[in-house]
Order: structure tokens, then sequence, then C-alpha cells
């Protein structure tokens, strides 16, 4: 544009073509094309000189005329359809260019399709600087390579994922291994980040990952339910990125970047044997970034992050958060659920017997509800089979059972008979389950408040001497009245002598006569 103003004020002072082109230095072809221009726009020398490069190179070059034709209208209506297109697998530019020849067998030359179609595509994706306030926003991702350790017992290369965050107003980096991007691991990471940061922003930006997000929308995505807990403990909300919208998170994208230059390439020849050891290097490496003065700044992040950032975010939570799982049970007959993942049984007050509960536990909690209502609580227990209760959940016959013992059978038939605690107590000597001894007790006692003190001195008696205690026994000596053939020993008095006797001496004799 400078030559072309040139061209003009020398025009303008009444030189020719050809004095032009030698004062200037340039082709003869080149000042008729500007002047001639001129001519047929019927333009002023002196507004065209006014006017500045920008505005002249428009007057001058207004654009191509093909873009008025009829084929450009044509192609021009459906480029929203071929730039949609185009996005979709296995689509390539000629495909789309050969069916529009199709349709228009007239229409523009592959090159100029690819042309104006490019063009339309660019101008869809621009962009714009997003300015972020301080302690607004914690944006978080995924790196999408790898990194891993080495198990130093079997070999084995053990692959990590490794979590990015960084606060976009002061560019602050965080960036740790963990073993998988599934829920608990995620979780940790963001707690980790948070206490590394050492305070809470106002907005969570996470990707649409599977971990963070349980139903992905445009609008209102549905987030985690652990998620979502996690958030209202720290007292932030979660505002996820747009699906297919990485420039809603520009800022940890870039950081994404930072951490394969600044961690990957940093540790690629260095060999680790555990996380926690590969999490100190990389913990070094981010140290490093954060302390390290930015291009074209006078500050490093972590002065930025310190003087402006630092000092905004809200406190974190003195109360450590754990992971929440919400299972829903009905309430067994026992008074019992059972924690389907640990295989344990915790005890609901048995008004709710039958009754739909929901279960809400963490590592160390076991929370049961009620519409709304919280009804148990215990410490949870990992122990399979086992059963966890509380005494006054259960109902009466059932505390009664659990005051079953040794000592209160013996104090029950202490009340009925002496010799019936005898029998008592031999019966716990015998190794049988405690259960079966409490329904032989019961059988026992139910059976001698029927029977008269006597009758039940002497059955006892018969048990001890011929050492059966079980329930069936007595009940048969009672029912068939088999106490009542019991009788005085026989005397103990040596028969008087008299003739008839024989002694050994007798039987000595008849056997030497025999042989």
């Amino acid at each position: 544009m400078g030559q072309i103003k040139q061209i003009l004020q020398l025009h303008q002072q009444g030189y020719g073509k050809k004095t032009i082109v030698k004062s200037l230095g340039i082709s003869r072809k080149t000042v008729r094309a500007v002047l001639n221009k001129v001519e047929a726009g019927g333009w002023l020398l002196e507004e065209l000189l006014s006017l500045g490069d920008p505005a002249l190179e428009s007057r001058l070059y207004a654009g191509n005329a093909a873009f008025t034709e009829e084929k450009f209208n044509q192609l021009k209506d459906r480029l929203d359809y071929y730039a949609a297109e185009l996005e979709r697998p296995h689509v390539t530019k000629r495909l789309l260019w050969e069916e529009y020849r199709q349709q228009f067998p007239d229409g523009y030359s592959h090159s100029q399709f690819q042309h104006h179609l490019l063009q339309h595509v660019r101008t869809k994706n621009t962009t714009m600087v997003l300015e972020h306030k301080p302690a607004d926003k914690l944006m978080i991702d995924f790196a999408g390579k790898t990194t891993s350790y080495v198990d130093p017992q079997t070999g084995e290369i053990i692959t990590c994922q490794l979590f990015v965050a960084c606060l976009p107003y002061s560019s602050y980096f965080f960036a740790m291994a963990v073993p998988t991007q599934k829920l608990e691991d995620f979780i940790h990471a963001l707690v980790s980040c948070i206490a590394f940061v050492g305070g809470v922003t106002s907005l969570l930006v996470p990707d649409n990952m599977k971990t963070a997000i349980a139903k992905a929308s445009r609008y209102e995505p549905e987030l985690n339910q652990a998620l979502e807990d996690l958030a209202n403990h720290y007292g932030f909300a979660v505002m996820p990125a747009r699906v297919a919208h990485p420039q809603d998170k520009g800022a940890v994208e870039g950081h994404v970047k930072i951490a394969y230059a600044q961690i990957y390439a940093r540790l690629r020849n260095r060999q680790f044997f555990s996380i926690a050891d590969l999490n100190a290097a990389i913990k070094e490496c981010v140290l490093k970034v954060n302390q390290t003065r930015m291009q074209n700044k006078p500050y490093s992040r972590e002065e930025k992050f310190l003087a402006d950032e630092r000092p905004l975010l809200k406190s974190v939570p003195s109360e450590l958060f754990q992971i929440k799982h919400y299972r829903e049970y009905t309430v067994a007959k026992n008074c019992h659920i059972l924690l389907m993942e640990d295989k344990h049984h915790y005890s609901v007050p048995h008004t709710y017997r039958g009754k739909k509960v929901k279960v809400i536990y963490t590592r160390s909690l076991v929370e049961i509800y009620y519409q709304g209502q919280r009804i148990a609580c215990h410490q949870r227990d990992r122990a399979p089979g086992r059963y966890t209760y509380i005494k006054e959940h259960l109902a009466s016959q059932q505390q009664q059972y659990l005051n079953l013992s040794y000592q209160y059978y013996l104090d029950q038939a202490v009340s009925i008979s002496d010799k019936l605690k005898s029998v008592f107590a031999q019966r716990f000597e015998q190794d049988i389950p405690p259960e079966i001894l409490y329904k032989s007790c019961n059988g026992w006692l139910a059976l001698c408040k029927k029977t008269d003190k006597a009758t039940v001195d002497k059955a006892c008696q018969i048990a001890l001497e011929v050492g059966n205690y079980s329930y069936k026994f007595f009940e048969n000596l009672i029912k068939n009245k088999m106490t009542n053939l019991i009788t005085e020993k026989p005397s103990t008095v040596p028969l008087p002598r008299h003739a008839n006797v024989r002694g050994k001496d007798y039987y000595q004799q008849q056997l030497n006569i025999n042989l």
C-alpha cells in the first residue's frame, strides 16, 4: 500500500507513467494497473490518499468477483452441512467435493471448493481470550499419555495416570500420578490438589470424564454422587466443560502440554520402583515449573499465586472428606440389613422390619435412613458373616435370647431343684454348640413347670446316674412314669448259713470227679 500511495502522489503531481516507473523502480505494468483501477472506480486522488492502508486496500481490492457468482451462492448455502460432515469419521474433503459435483456439475474445481470450505471452517472456529478472576476456578484433567514405575518384586511395568490441575488466573500448576482414573483415585487426586493449593476456589471445571460426570449435557450435566458430595463438603460448585469443547478449559489443556515437556521429558531416563517415588519426582518438577519466571512476564506462577490468589481462597474444612456409597436394602426379619460389599450385617430398629431403607456408608461409618430420617448408625466392620447390632434395635424375644447364658440357666434351675442345677452343670460340660444347649435346657424348664418337684428330683437322679442329659430322655422318664419304678437298693447283709449252702470246696470236688 505504501508504493501505491507513492504512485498516486506522483500521478497527482502531474508526472507521467514512465517517470513514475523510473522514480519508484517498479514495473510499468503495475503502475498502469493501479492508475487504470483508480480511473475505472472514478475515485478522487485526494480521497484515496487520505485513507489509511487497510481502508485503501479494501477500496482498491474489494475482493474476488467470483464470490458474487451463482455457483458461489449455491455452495454457500451448503457450507454448514459440509463443515458438519467433515467432522464425521472417515469423511474427507475429496469425498464431499465429489458429492458436490454430482449435484452441481458446473460447480467449483476441487481446489476452489476446498479453499471456500476451509475459509468457512476457520470463521466458525474463532476463539477469544478469556479473562479469569483470582481464586475463581480450579481446572482439572487427566493427561492423555500414561506414566509408569517398575514393580521391584516381579519386574512388571505398572502404568499410572497423570492428574493435572491449574488455577487459570495465576497458572499455578499441580500434577500427581494415580493408579487409575477410577472414582477413588480421582477423588484422592482432587483432595490432594486442594491440600497442595491450600484453599478452595469458587468453581471446579472438570472434563466430561465418566468418573466425574454421570450424565453429560451441554446445559445441565448430572454430576457423579461422590463428586457432588465432595463439592458440598468443600463448598465449591462444579461447572463441567462442554462436550467436545476443550477450549472451555484451555488453561489446563495448556498445562497438560507443560506436563509432557517438564515431567514426562525430564523423567524419561529415570526408573522408579513405587508410585510414591514417582510422585516425589513429579513434585520436584511441579515445583520447578511454579518457581520459574514465565515468558514475557516479570514473575513466576508461584509469585503470582501467593501475591494475588492465595489470600482469596476459601479455607479447607478441618474434617477429612470420605467417599460416600449409597445402597438400598430391605430390612430382614431378624432386624438386620446385609451390606453386600463386606457381607456384614447391621441392625435396624425392629419396627422397620420389611421396610426399604437407604444405606450411606464410608470407609469408617454405616448410616441407615428411612424416608430421609436417620434410624441407625454403626461403625463399619468388614468381617464377613458377622453381626453388628444395638440391643435396643431388637424385638423383645430377640433381646431375651441375647440374655441366655450358662449362668442364666443355672439360676433358673436352682429355683426349681438343686438336682436340676447339677444336671444343667453336667449338660454344659458337653462339647455341644451353646444354641443347642439353650434349646435343650428350655425344654427341661418347660417340662419341670408342669411336673411336681419330687418327680423332677427322681428324673434328675436317674439322668445323673446313667449320664444321659438329653431332653428326650428326661421327657420319656416323666411321660412314661419311669421314676415310680425306682426302689431301694438290695441289702448287703449276708445270708444265714444252713445245710443247703454249697461253697467252693463242693464245686471243686465235683470238678475232680468229672475229670
